[in-house]
């Protein structure tokens, strides 16, 4: 039994006794309070008074608040690196750098916190003063979301009022990567005493939002401030930025040696245009009224490479200046060949980067086509100095403004530079983005603000509907309204929205002032909805009719577009139709006797595709076989790409396609060569793993003979004529490619002879990419190891391109995964080549499936890596799925896109839905056209 507990009857008593005094005191303070109430009854207490409660969550969406406004910053950067090791010093000491940015404000909206935006930087201190009274504000707290937010959200003590200006500092420490974006390290080799020396240079990329990776900002387009900049770097080495240096000092900090440099302010811009580069280049400058600097590696200035750029980016920022009629409005333009530059170019005001093949040409080893392709990058950064950087769209869903823009522009620049090339504009950019725009899953070029939210939504903008359609609906706009009345417009544009940030529908107004016809109602059809129309012309009944054109056919939309229909026929009468139903409707003109053809879309001026009933494809299709003269050369290209594409979807027996390309015999240009050989390659595609291809060769290789021969009398050299040297080209590579001995004899032994004794390289540059190509694939281990050799030694960026191509052409697998396995490597393949280099392989019939696993197997891996600013995903995924054409391999492409929604990653998704709906879309076409392309190329190969 447990223990119990006992008391006393003394103690018992005492508790008795102090329990009846507590009840009675109970009692006479309940009468005592009742007596109070009544002579005083209670006041209900006072209400407090209300405030305005501080709100503690982020914005609702991505965006900044529009609370406050940036209107300056100084902005201190210290990049601790070397541009060369010192002494006894195998390696960097640290890669990191740090700075301080002060931005002053206006507050434009009452607000508790100050949001900026911040990314991969450690930020040490935030100090808050109000502008107006000179004082301090105190900062309870500071932040910065992990989230895709990327805000800094920095908490005061005393409300921000509306009309008052602010400053922000904050300090902050950063790392420099080697990944292609905000502020990073790039490094290069250099002969020093006939010893290769490995040199370092720091650069920036920002666009479109890592300007936050290298000190907090407003990181959007449309907050424009002005910048001052100030680089605190080694001693020795030399630092430029977007505006021209004020004065550079050299100071000690820390006991060690430093360069205090400091620019002029900028003009007001976006963030995204900034520009930092800390090296130890050299220069070559042209001395017009704007200066203009071109830096490169000292070798390469050395060697003159640097001189053709130089040589014409005066030229053409001339002519931008005469036809906008507004001048360029800073002292100087940098250009700078940077060694590691994820970008092709990119346009940072005052001081443009490119990629080394994109500013560099050696007279000596690269082509007439880098030479081109040189001119091609400057006079679009030379033209986005107006569009993008004097005025520049509010937010990125209008990216096509600064894009397209450019990309119409430069076609106008490159004539500058003497380059004729306005008519390339149909094989460049129409056809690529009629491609796209044939897709479900495509997009429009305006689209909602709000829809595009997170980086990846930004990057994915960045694509051919933006570039390409966006320079197409231009040109055509321009025909629509005429080009005097088109450039007036764009000229009233620039002026009245220079150093801001408009919308499209303010474009259209500087447009409708200068001519009657409605601009925005004809553009709002091209840019706010997705697709392009085909129209379909009966010439027996003059009936016509429009609708979305799509691949894999479904209804469309039913919004009809405004179509300015320019057509020809063969009486030589031309009119035109402006069409704005969906029809079918009769219109006079479109009806023609059975003897005469008609021909829609002249010149592809208008951005659509069009059919005909088939009587009068075998009319244009029997004048291309008789005299192809008496259609226009752009048309002759345009009628085998629209006949190819509408077979693909279904609306024209195939047949017909391929018979257009029957008087390739004869034809000589290279618009149209270009046009079938992009269609046939499609059946390429599908068919080089089946028995269909071995007719496909022989039907290609008979075509392209006579293009062959008619350029053996060169033996070596090349034409005069910029396009003959395309076709020169093109017959080498469609004749080595499929199987004409002649060509693949030649092409072996020019290689060999520059294996061989005394290892001079005499093949024309304009003609070493496809010889290369064809020799190695035609060749051993041997060649192909010393075109690596080769490559790895090649010194100008254009030469290492093509021999980096020529690898990815062997037909031996275990060499094919090698060179796969080098692009893992960055001291074999550089970051900013790893894409191009993979989507070479997977051109290869051979190096396909073996490209798709690599990506597939290393995709977490390259994600992480690299990331979207080093490499593009989306054209990774596009050129490695090129081929795709079974179920299986759609069950694959869908298990990819489960795998990256269940990880949560966007990464190239509109991209991955792009190529869904392709494959889908090929499986169907292949299974109903098999049999009839087998049959076909048979049967010409029998006649």
């Amino acid at each position: 039994m447990g223990k119990g507990m006992v008391i006393s009857k003394t103690l018992a008593v005492i508790i008795g006794i102090i329990t009846i005094s507590c009840v009675c005191g109970v009692v006479l303070m309940l009468i005592a309070y009742q007596v109070q109430i009544g002579k005083n009854a209670p006041v209900r207490p006072p209400t407090p008074e209300p405030t305005t409660p501080i709100p503690t969550l982020p914005p609702g969406t991505l965006r900044l608040p529009e609370s406050l406004i940036p209107e300056s910053y100084k902005v201190v950067l210290q990049p601790y690196f070397y541009t060369e090791l010192p002494e006894n010093v195998t390696e960097q000491p640290r890669l990191d750098f740090k700075g301080t940015s002060t931005v002053r404000l206006k507050c434009v909206e009452d607000t508790w916190f100050i949001y900026l935006h911040v990314q991969g930087l450690n930020v040490t201190d935030v100090k808050v003063k109000d502008m107006n009274h000179t004082n301090k504000i105190e900062v309870n707290d500071y932040e910065i979301y992990s989230d895709e937010s990327n805000f800094l959200k920095i908490e005061v003590d005393s409300k921000l009022k509306n009309g008052s200006h602010y400053e922000v500092f904050t300090a902050f420490e950063g790392i420099l990567h080697e990944d292609l974006s905000g502020l990073y390290m790039s490094r290069y080799t250099e002969k020093d005493e006939d010893e290769d020396k490995e040199r370092f240079l720091v650069t920036s990329q920002m666009q479109p939002t890592d300007a936050r990776q290298v000190f907090p900002c407003f990181d959007e387009p449309a907050l424009k401030a002005v910048f001052n900049i100030t680089i605190i770097h080694r001693e020795g080495s030399t630092a430029i930025s977007n505006s021209p240096f004020v004065e550079s000092n050299n100071e000690k900090i820390d006991g060690e040696k430093w360069t205090v440099t400091t620019f002029h302010p900028t003009p007001v811009m976006s963030t995204y245009l900034l520009a930092f580069t800390v090296a130890n280049f050299a220069w070559k400058t042209q001395n017009e009224r704007v200066k203009i600097w071109t830096y490169a590696r000292p070798e390469a200035i050395k060697e003159g490479h640097a001189d053709y750029a130089s040589e014409i980016a005066g030229k053409i920022l001339n002519f931008y200046e005469k036809t906008f009629e507004l001048r360029y409005p800073l002292e100087k333009l940098d250009q700078i060949a940077v060694p590691d530059f994820a970008a092709g170019a990119m346009e940072n005001w005052g001081l443009i980067s490119y990629q080394e093949s994109g500013l560099l040409f050696d007279k000596n080893t690269s082509s007439n086509f880098d030479k081109e392709w040189v001119a091609t990058l400057i006079a679009h950064e030379f033209a986005h100095q107006w569009f993008g950087n004097l005025v520049t769209m509010r937010w990125w869903n209008e990216l096509w403004l600064n894009e397209g823009f450019a990309t119409y522009m430069s076609y106008m620049g490159l004539e500058a530079a003497g380059w004729d090339l306005k008519d390339f504009i149909v094989l460049k950019e129409i056809q690529v983005a009629f491609q796209v725009d044939s897709l479900n899953s495509s997009h429009p070029l305006s689209l909602p603000e709000n829809e595009i939210q997170t980086y990846s939504d930004i990057i994915d903008l960045f694509d051919d509907i933006t570039y390409s359609k966006g320079a197409a609906v231009l040109r055509m706009l321009s025909k629509y309204i005429g080009e005097e009345t088109f450039m007036n417009g764009i000229k009233a544009y620039l002026r009245k929205f220079q150093y801001m940030s408009p919308v499209s529908t303010d474009l259209w107004e500087c447009l409708d002032k200068e001519k009657a016809k409605d601009v925005a109602a004809f553009m709002s059809t091209w840019i706010e909805q997705v697709g392009y129309p085909v129209i379909t012309i009966d010439t027996r009944t003059g009936e016509v009719y429009q609708e979305q054109f799509l691949l894999n056919q479904t209804e469309g939309h039913s919004i009809p577009w405004h179509i300015h229909i320019m057509h020809i026929n063969s009486d030589n009468k031309e009119n035109e139709y402006i069409m704005t139903q969906k029809g079918p409707v009769k219109h006079a003109n479109f009806k023609v006797p059975e003897d005469v053809w008609l021909l829609a879309n002249i010149n592809c001026y208008g951005f659509y595709r069009v059919n005909y009933d088939e009587g009068n494809w075998k009319k244009l299709r029997m004048q291309l076989e008789s005299d192809h003269y008496e259609i226009p050369v752009i048309n002759r290209g345009q009628l085998i790409d629209d006949a190819f594409n509408l077979a693909r979807a279904g609306r024209l027996n195939v047949t017909i396609g391929l018979s257009l390309t029957k008087y390739m015999k004869n034809e000589t240009e290279y618009i149209p060569w270009e046009s079938a050989l992009r269609n046939l390659d499609y059946f390429i595609l599908m068919f080089d793993r089946s028995e269909v291809y071995g007719p496909i060769k022989k039907y290609l290789r008979d075509q392209v003979e006579p293009l062959y021969e008619s350029f053996q009398k060169y033996n070596g050299s090349i034409p005069d004529s910029h396009t003959e040297q395309y076709c020169q080209v093109t017959a080498i590579s469609v004749g080595c490619s499929n199987g004409l001995p002649e060509c693949q004899t030649m092409a072996l032994n020019l290689f060999r002879d520059w294996r061989g004794i005394n290892g001079t390289n005499e093949i024309h540059p304009n003609l070493r990419r496809d010889i290369y190509c064809s020799a190695i694939a035609a060749g051993n281990e041997e060649d192909w190891e010393f075109a690596w050799e080769e490559f790895q030694r090649a010194t100008v960026a254009g030469e290492k391109d093509k021999l980096r191509y020529a690898l990815s052409c062997t037909k031996e697998i275990w060499l094919l995964n090698r060179y796969l396995q080098y692009t893992l490597d960055p001291t074999k393949i550089r970051k900013m080549d790893v894409v191009s280099t993979i989507n070479y392989i997977a051109k290869n019939v051979a190096g396909q499936p073996l490209a798709w696993n690599f990506v597939r197997g290393k995709w977490f891996y390259l994600t992480q890596e690299y990331g979207a600013g080093v490499i593009s995903f989306s054209s990774l995924i596009d050129s490695v799925t090129k081929r795709f054409s079974t179920d299986f391999e759609l069950q694959q492409l869908q298990q990819l896109q489960r795998e990256q929604e269940e990880n949560g990653q966007e990464l190239a998704s509109r991209t991955l839905e792009q190529v869904i709906e392709r494959t889908e879309a090929n499986i169907k076409w292949v299974n109903e056209n098999k049999q009839i392309v087998m049959d076909w190329f048979t049967a010409e190969m029998n006649h």
